[in-house]
């Protein structure tokens, strides 16, 4: 029986971000996984901004150990191609100079990413790591919860329970309540591909807007060595209503598709297609209760719009850090308490996933999103508007109001 302030069952990249910042405000923490590192998750394994700001802020020699690993590609822009296959290349930041050490984005294979944070955590001295150990019951105790592993080898009482095992935890459904809903989750398929045609030269990520499948996307992110994640989403409930096979939506499109079909004409699959879910973070949920929290994925915190899970799992992983830290102070982990964690993550991350739900909703509608390609391929101008919009939320607000695109028109 092990007792400790803060177990965090799930050491993908939330639990292992909440258990490094942890472990720097010097608080002690137990880490469970089921799985043996390293080891494959599906993903589009796009990391953004917000995951190395976070870093940096921690630690620079962090951040700096995993630009020298060969394991990623640095990411300089994104790449739109409307429905009539207009092309809209958007640098992160205008005027941009390569340099790997400031690269705004990379993409680098999850099996790759999520082992290089094991390794991490495995660096701290207050971070009890347990791996292969599948946690099966949570149960209250006069601390807080007790939580065991299927064979009963592993028991931990602890104060505060950080819930950070993706989109099927099970004590978010059944303990926190959050249920699927289609129309506030996505289904997304993803494979390997190398030897992929007229990869951009600064690796900018790839989003595609295919009439058939609006408001989903085809995506293709480069990654090192040649390869490259391709994938595709939808929302559930749209899926469902038009009963596509989103796997075999998937091969009709790169064999199909004008775009893509001599991109892909000598790409070579490497390994299967998977599938996988996506709570989104698109309609308010409660993410704490007594003496526990929920992180990541597990909290439904997936951006609407891009899919992006993991920077948002490491913004949520170092509130809920510093949420603890609060608790131990005045030593109240009680769930009238903990709502200050649901309000920090909504006033950080809630904000922008409202947003992106509505642009998502814009994209329904091909012939909108081919007149907002003309309009902003055509004005050097707008598009330097828009390259900063990566880092400006304010500016992104402005992209969901009908007044700023009637304001960038006159400005043509």
């Amino acid at each position: 029986m092990i007792q400790t302030d803060a177990c965090i069952v799930g050491a993908g990249p939330g639990g292992v971000a909440t258990a490094l910042r942890l472990s720097y405000l010097g608080i002690p923490s137990v880490l469970i996984d089921r799985a043996a590192f390293p080891r494959d998750k599906v993903c589009g394994d796009a990391i953004s901004g917000k995951v190395t700001t976070l870093l940096n802020r921690l630690d620079p020699d962090i951040l700096q150990r995993f630009n020298a690993r060969p394991i990623q590609s640095d990411v300089w822009g994104i790449r739109f191609v409307a429905p009539n296959e207009k092309s809209l290349a958007i640098p992160f930041s205008p005027n941009y100079v390569r340099d790997a050490k400031s690269a705004p984005g990379y993409v680098s294979r999850r099996k790759d990413f999520d082992h290089f944070l094991i390794e991490e955590a495995r660096r701290r001295d207050n971070i009890r790591m347990f791996l292969e150990t599948d946690i099966q019951q949570f149960e209250r105790s006069s601390r807080g919860w007790l939580v065991s592993s299927r064979d009963g080898a592993v028991q931990v009482d602890t104060r505060m329970l950080i819930v950070a095992n993706g989109a099927h935890s099970s004590f978010s459904r059944r303990v926190a309540g959050l249920e699927k809903d289609p129309r506030h989750h996505a289904a997304a398929v993803r494979a390997y591909f190398s030897n992929v045609g007229r990869m951009d030269r600064d690796n900018f990520i790839e989003l595609h807007f295919i009439r058939q499948i609006t408001p989903g996307y085809f995506w293709i992110f480069p990654l090192p060595n040649g390869m490259a994640n391709v994938g595709l989403g939808m929302r559930s409930d749209i899926l469902n209503r038009r009963k596509l096979n989103l796997r075999q939506v998937f091969f009709n499109l790169i064999e199909q598709q004008p775009g893509l079909r001599e991109r892909f004409r000598d790409a070579e699959l490497q390994g299967e297609v998977k599938g996988y879910g996506l709570p989104l973070g698109s309609r308010p949920r409660p993410i704490s209760g007594s003496h526990y929290m929920l992180v990541g994925d597990a909290a439904h915190l997936v951006d609407p719009l891009t899919g992006e899970g993991i920077g948002n799992a490491f913004y949520s992983g170092f509130i809920a850090a510093e949420q603890l830290q609060q608790c131990l102070a005045v030593n109240d982990f009680s769930a009238s308490f903990l709502k200050a964690y649901d309000q920090r993550v909504s006033r950080v991350l809630g904000s922008e996933m409202r947003l992106s739900y509505r642009l998502q909703k814009m994209l329904m509608y091909p012939v909108l999103v081919n007149a907002l390609a003309s309009l902003i391929g055509s004005n050097r101008k707008v598009l330097e508007v828009l390259s900063g919009m990566y880092n400006d939320f304010a500016l992104r607000e402005q992209l969901a109001r009908p007044f700023f695109w009637l304001k960038m028109w006159f400005k043509r």
